[in-house]
């Protein structure tokens, strides 16, 4: 919470990240445990391989209020290239239910041992492709 009571800017960021975990699983290989993610995205990874946050954008439209009660964040699959897939967001107040945030994260898939950038798989083309324009979570 910032000073003037509302979520800070950078607590955004982790909430696109816990809204990431909670849709497409925790990284392959890092030992997270939870209810299970709506699509096996990132835990099945091979643990070769990494997805990396390439790029955020974030626009604030509202402030967001701190309450003590779950905040309504959206999350689906906006675009699928070659080797990455860009998610967008919408954060809205559990109350009002305003579009407090809107934002958007690409993500390149990494080979560890030689930071090369890998394509997507078939298989995370499948999966992705079910909830491209569609909320995963909300």
């Amino acid at each position: 919470m910032d000073a003037y009571g509302h979520i800070n800017n950078v607590q955004v960021l982790r909430l696109l990240e816990e809204a990431r975990i909670q849709a497409f699983g925790p990284p392959a290989g890092t030992g997270a445990e939870g209810q299970p993610p709506r699509v096996e995205l990132f835990s099945t990874l091979d643990a070769t391989v990494q997805a990396l946050v390439a790029e955020h954008r974030v626009r604030y439209l509202a402030a967001l209020e701190y309450r003590n009660i779950p905040l309504c964040i959206d999350v689906w699959v906006s675009a699928v290239k070659g080797a990455s897939l860009t998610l967008d967001y919408v954060i809205s107040d559990p109350v009002t239910f305003t579009h407090c945030v809107k934002a958007t994260t690409v993500l390149v898939f990494v080979n560890v041992a030689n930071g090369a950038v890998q394509r997507l798989t078939d298989r995370q083309r499948e999966l992705t492709a079910v909830f491209l324009g569609d909320p995963v979570f909300g």
